[in-house]
């Protein structure tokens, strides 16, 4: 997947490249599931060129998850045949990528392709963010975007802390934030009133996973020390910017034993073929998914597996096409719902009589047909 332009997904390519050769340190993984974020598609619009160089023809992704293909010369820490999870810079929306195995883990046996390949990005950054204001049972804190990937974690998170937590979003996700015990509050302006309305005591933290809500935090008394924000370098002087790190496997670690172990969930919002990319971005860049957005490099079997429903249902393909089968007379099964049962019953018996006759018919058949010896 490449773009040699900025602009929207439709400037997304897909093109036929080499499988690459792993060096030392490296492997190379066949991708199951790569993860979308919202930061690749500001790469990609160009937002931020001076903090984020773009070489053209410029690769995307970043999360992925996937199975060590081929291993890189001298002893590692992986094996072919390995299932991983883990990151590299960019480039991860492909079949296949070379990573160097600092930057990989060991996907837990519980975990689905599509989480394992979709955590990095959204599981570590949530965790420094949560990790940075050292919340507890005392704090009440507002997370925005809260139905989103990150949001959506760094909610649970704070809830694992004991913390109270206020979670922006669309009213349609509404009853999804109430399933984290997250208290809901609709998008647009004016947030800190409907905040205090939402709660008796005050606001002490603010994790603004959507930009540009600083001002917001600020009205409700926030603390400058602990309001974060994401991706938005122009915010109150003395608040933290929660930025995409260059990634903590030690910490990806501990947010996928947290998913495992289902203390925490991230919901999958959709699952796209390589080949829509383009509609994934946009489905992306509408900011309504509930949790994440995956692409599917290949299917994969296992329990409990959601795919999107084919165009026509295997169902509608028969209709009206005869099954054959064998005959199964059910009758013999079924009690008689009234009476004693003498008309099923002479009705075996007729059938009984019917056999017989077939029988003897058929063996005076075989027996006129045998041949004379002399």
């Amino acid at each position: 997947m490449r773009f040699s332009r900025f602009g929207g997904p439709e400037v997304l390519e897909i093109v036929e490249v080499p499988v690459p050769e792993p060096g030392e340190g490296e492997v190379v993984v066949e991708v199951f599931a790569t993860g979308l974020n919202p930061v690749e598609s500001a790469i990609r619009r160009g937002d931020h060129p001076h903090r984020w160089p773009v070489e053209f023809p410029a690769p995307q992704g970043h999360d992925l998850a996937g199975v060590v293909i081929d291993v890189g010369p001298g002893d590692g820490r992986f094996s072919r045949g390995d299932e991983v999870m883990g990151y590299v810079e960019r480039g991860a929306h492909a079949t296949h990528v070379s990573v160097p195995e600092s930057q990989l883990m060991l996907k837990p046996p519980g975990l689905s392709w599509e989480v394992a390949g979709s955590l990095h990005t959204a599981g570590t950054m949530a965790w420094a963010a949560v990790e940075g204001l050292g919340l507890d049972s005392t704090d009440t804190i507002v997370v925005t975007a809260a139905a989103g990937g990150v949001g959506c974690l760094a909610a649970q998170f704070a809830r694992l802390r004991g913390a109270t937590v206020i979670g922006t979003s669309a009213e349609m996700r509404f009853d999804f934030l109430r399933q984290f015990g997250v208290i809901p509050a609709a998008y647009g302006p004016h947030l800190a009133e409907r905040v205090r309305a939402l709660t008796p005591g005050p606001v002490t933290a603010f994790l603004d996973f959507l930009g540009g809500e600083s001002h917001e935090a600020i009205a409700l008394g926030v603390a400058r020390s602990r309001i974060l924000t994401v991706l938005d370098w122009n915010a109150v002087e003395g608040q933290q910017a929660v930025k995409l790190s260059s990634g903590d496997v030690v910490a990806l670690g501990r947010v996928a034993t947290l998913v495992a172990e289902r203390r925490v969930r991230l919901p999958i919002a959709d699952v796209f073929p390589l080949d829509e990319v383009a509609e994934a971005y946009r489905a992306l860049d509408r900011r309504e998914a509930p949790g994440k957005i995956v692409l599917g490099l290949r299917v994969v079997e296992y329990a409990g597996q959601r795919v999107r429903e084919p165009a026509i249902k295997e169902q509608d393909v028969t209709l009206g096409v005869a099954t054959p089968h064998e005959h199964m007379n059910v009758e013999e099964a079924v009690p008689p719902a009234i009476g004693d049962g003498s008309v099923r019953r002479r009705h075996r018996e007729e059938r009984e009589e019917r056999e017989e006759r077939e029988e003897r018919e058929r063996a005076e058949t075989e027996e006129s047909e045998a041949p004379v010896t002399e």
